[in-house]
């Protein structure tokens, strides 16, 4: 969740595999530096973010604000 002094949204390309064609495609017109980074998925989120990340009902009440908890 953004909060007012953040920076701007950045966009985030997620590819199962190395393709550099898909890639290049994907980022065809983008005129702002690109960073390339590898990531690893991990069953447990790490003990240092979990405060620091919303809760899934919090994600869901600012997805949908008016829907009442039922």
């Amino acid at each position: 969740m953004k909060a007012p002094d953040d920076q701007p949204t950045i966009g985030l390309l997620l590819c199962k595999e190395k393709n550099r064609l898909v890639a290049e495609y994907a980022l065809r017109g983008v005129a702002k530096p690109v960073g390339v980074a590898e990531y690893q998925l991990l069953r447990q989120i790490p003990e240092s973010l979990e405060t620091k990340l919303p809760s899934i009902d919090q994600i869901e009440a600012e997805l949908r604000p008016d829907v009442r908890d039922v």
